[in-house]
């Protein structure tokens, strides 16, 4: 199996982009990202995604949350084969909790002004339901920096995936 640094580094620069865009939705990020190649390993590849995230500013982020389907979507009304992975325990869920991460994402949506946004990798749908309740609480920065943390998660998962 390769390592997706060589995957990134051997791909054309329209195909990288596409690749890194897949991993987060940041024009600007994947712009970064481009600026940096070539990576001389995996390492190197995961410090400079990190650094680039930090660099970005609000509308950035924002715009890569944007890319994401609802915590909840059912998996037949997104596109987007490594949401549908990340977000499988979802379809485990009886109707009763997904009614109620419908709602959650609703009242979040209200609150924050975008889509929750969690590593949904290996959690069930009420541990999602649980955390998308708690962070409801939080003030609109800390939770801002909170749904940052988890897009830099999400987007270092989906950079390993490249060499899958």
């Amino acid at each position: 199996m390769s390592e997706p640094h060589a995957v990134l580094n051997a791909l054309p620069s329209d195909e990288a982009r596409a690749a890194l865009f897949r991993c987060c939705g940041s024009a600007r990020w994947v712009a970064g990202m481009i600026a940096r190649r070539p990576w001389p390993a995996a390492a190197a590849l995961y410090a400079d995604a990190e650094a680039t995230w930090a660099e970005l500013g609000r509308d950035d982020v924002l715009e890569a949350f944007a890319q994401h389907p609802r915590i909840g979507t059912r998996a037949d009304q997104t596109d987007d084969a490594w949401a549908r992975q990340e977000q499988a325990r979802v379809e485990d869920a009886d109707s009763e909790t997904r009614r109620a991460l419908v709602e959650a994402n609703k009242s979040y949506i209200d609150r924050f002004g975008y889509i929750f946004i969690v590593c949904a990798t290996g959690k069930s749908a009420a541990e999602m339901l649980g955390l998308l309740a708690q962070r409801l609480g939080n003030d609109p920065e800390r939770e801002l920096a909170i749904a940052a943390g988890e897009q830099a998660r999400i987007t270092r998962l989906r950079l390993e995936k490249l060499a899958a």
